[in-house]
């Protein structure tokens, strides 16, 4: 939706699978490379292009980026960002640390999430106090903060965002479409217990708890049909989440391209195509794995209370990624 003015899609098309698309993004990136430019530039940029390509087959699956709690556009600079920069898409996010907590401040610093969980870890071994209680504050703002959005980061993504502004939204291993309108922030509506509700398009967003809005096209009120429908959907919605989680670990252990085995001078074609094979090797993987992982998941809902699978549904939407990695570790079981 945000790239829709720059990609132009063949008329009549309604429906366009994962490969297309990511050909349709591969095809823009490099026909947005500048042409008047210099050297030093061009070298940067065509590195950043070849780093954005190499992991464009995740947007099949979802992107990680690792957040800073200092600003609504402050992440750790990643192959992942570089896409993004590429695409010329604004991403925020609202997890931020307010100025006025002297204590939260002095803690969580300039740590991203990944460093601050082992800046926490490395305190509590420490036997120096003032470490182990820096450690236990910056612990507690992560566990106070599970929802990964903050009042002071809602108040400044309300003030950052344009009205009118077409962006990406990131939070709980999610990436949202997100708007401003006449100064409120709206996400669009993506849970699949939303399918059959045809004039619920977004989502105000005004609190920290996702309870919001559901608006129509025109961001008039618009409240679901079938409240009941719309819950089952959702729940299954988590599900969902839960096996993309699970591949985008098993996608990080995955070999990446070694571009340098790539022939030099070797032509956008060529490696275009190189591309392609590369990305429908790896999205075959992905989905056979996601049907195994179903099939299990289905094994286990079965077995189990449905009273039970929401409660766990639920609190697998709440945990972080770090904690989902620990938990499996722990239960020695397979685990957006």
């Amino acid at each position: 939706i945000i790239l829709f003015p720059q990609i132009k899609l063949p008329p009549m098309m309604e429906i366009i699978t994962a490969e297309q698309l990511m050909e349709y993004l591969g095809d823009y990136i490099l026909d947005a490379k500048p042409k008047e430019i210099s050297e030093i530039q061009r070298l940067n940029y065509e590195q950043n292009m070849s780093d954005a390509m190499a992991i464009l087959h995740k947007l099949q699956t979802g992107l990680d980026v690792n957040v800073k709690f200092t600003g609504v556009r402050v992440f750790e600079y990643t192959p992942e960002c570089i896409v993004f920069d590429l695409l010329d898409i604004p991403l925020y996010h609202g997890w931020l640390v307010d100025p006025q907590v002297a204590d939260i401040v002095k803690a969580v610093g300039n740590c991203s999430y990944n460093q601050l969980v082992e800046k926490i870890i490395s305190c509590k071994q420490s036997d120096n106090s003032e470490l182990v209680s820096e450690g236990f504050v910056a612990e507690q703002f992560l566990n106070n903060t599970a929802t990964q959005l903050t009042y002071h980061g809602l108040c400044e993504l309300t003030s950052a965002v344009q009205e009118g502004e077409l962006c990406v939204f990131f939070r709980n291993n999610h990436f949202s479409t997100m708007t401003k309108y006449k100064g409120q922030l709206y996400l669009l509506v993506t849970d699949q217990g939303f399918l059959t509700e045809e004039k619920v398009v977004w989502e105000s967003l005004h609190n920290v708890d996702g309870d919001g809005n559901f608006c129509d096209s025109e961001f008039h009120l618009r409240p679901p049909s079938d409240p009941e429908t719309v819950y089952r959907g959702q729940q299954d919605q988590i599900d969902q989440d839960y096996l993309m989680a699970l591949s985008l670990q098993q996608e990080q252990q995955n070999q990446e391209i070694n571009w340098e085995q790539i022939p030099e001078g070797i032509s956008d074609l060529e490696l275009a195509k190189k591309l392609q094979e590369e990305e429908d090797r790896r999205a075959s993987q992905y989905y056979q794995e996601q049907e195994q992982a179903a099939a299990q998941v289905q094994v286990q809902a079965a077995a189990s209370p449905a009273s039970g699978r929401q409660s766990g549904s639920n609190e697998r939407k709440r945990k972080e990624p770090r904690e989902r990695e620990k938990e499996k570790e722990k239960n020695s079981c397979v685990l957006l």
